[in-house]
Order: C-alpha cells, then structure tokens, then sequence
C-alpha cells in the first residue's frame, strides 16, 4: 500500500539483508522506504547536477569528459 499518492514500486532483495536493512533504518529512527526515497533524490540531483555541468562546459566551449567529475 502507498502512501500520499506516490506510486509502489517492486525491488528484489535477499530476505536476509532485508531484514538487516530494516535493523539498520529502525536504529536510525527512519524507514526503509523513506531511506530509499532519500538515496534515490540524492543520486539523481547529483546525477542532474553532473548534467548540467558538462552542459554548460559544452556551451562554453569546453570539451567535458563525463568521467571527470
């Protein structure tokens, strides 16, 4: 069941990190899903600001090699 209109998504994952994975956000006071959430956000604003980035090197006239950042 979801929450707040956010569609579900399915992951495969090992019954036994699962559970450690559970162990490890219930001692930080968070949830796996919102653990999740939170990974995901962080890699994809990297992955935009990275973007944007070789983008501006691009328009600048910069040759911008994706491995130097």
């Amino acid at each position: 069941m979801t929450t707040k209109g956010t569609p579900g998504r399915v992951v495969r994952i090992d019954d036994e990190t699962w559970a450690a994975y559970g162990e490890l956000c219930a001692a930080e006071g968070t949830s796996r899903a919102d653990d999740l959430r939170r990974h995901a956000h962080a890699r994809v604003a990297a992955w935009r600001k990275k973007q944007a980035m070789q983008r501006r090197l691009k328009h600048l006239g910069g040759d911008a090699d994706e491995d130097s950042f």
